[in-house]
């Protein structure tokens, strides 16, 4: 595939996750996906920093996202409404990447420097949200306490979306359920 191809970015992505879920995380480099996506090694620094980035690359977009949601909610909507909104806005960018997301949660599943930045994203995602929250007004301790309870919510169906084959195709209505169970619990 020659440089001049579009869709370098797309095409390194594909090739990471192919080759780590072949060769493994530590046995790929970056010289391996660059070549394998039918670039340059320089072309992929210019768009990672990274070998990690690859897999990490829409986490700040989909937390955008969720604040973008939050801070455009109804103001009538509860702060813990609010926050699930936002998740499912950022969630969204999921849309019609189950495979994808399925493989990316099994190669950082299996390697535990990836586990870690995984949840130090999840705390950036966290204090975002909250962040967004107190913006529209909300006071302390909601704001962090529904920030907090979205994103685990968040979490707890991801992990049923990308792990559970009899999981709802739409990861959304995954946040739903996993809202309904906590709901529940009170």
């Amino acid at each position: 595939m020659g440089r001049w191809e579009p869709d370098a970015r797309g095409r390194m992505m594909r090739a990471a996750i192919e080759l780590f879920t072949e060769r493994g995380y530590e046995q790929t480099t970056a010289g391996d996906i660059a070549g394998a996506a039918g670039v340059t090694e320089r072309t992929f620094f210019r768009h990672f920093r990274d070998k990690r980035e690859i897999l990490f690359d829409s986490s700040d977009t989909m937390g955008r996202n969720a604040c973008e949601a939050i801070l455009a909610a109804p103001d009538d909507l509860a702060p813990l409404d609010t926050a699930l909104a936002g998740m499912v806005a950022g969630g969204a960018l999921l849309t019609g990447r189950r495979d994808y997301s399925r493989q990316r949660a099994e190669i950082i599943a299996a390697n535990p420097a990836l586990r870690e930045r995984e949840l130090l994203k999840l705390a950036r995602l966290t204090e975002g949200v909250a962040e967004a929250l107190r913006a529209r007004g909300v006071p302390e301790p909601t704001a962090s306490l529904a920030a907090h309870t979205a994103v685990s919510v968040f979490h707890v169906a991801f992990g049923r979306w990308v792990g559970d084959a009899d999981a709802p195709d739409d990861l959304a209505d995954c946040i739903a359920e996993a809202a309904a169970v906590l709901r529940a619990l009170t």
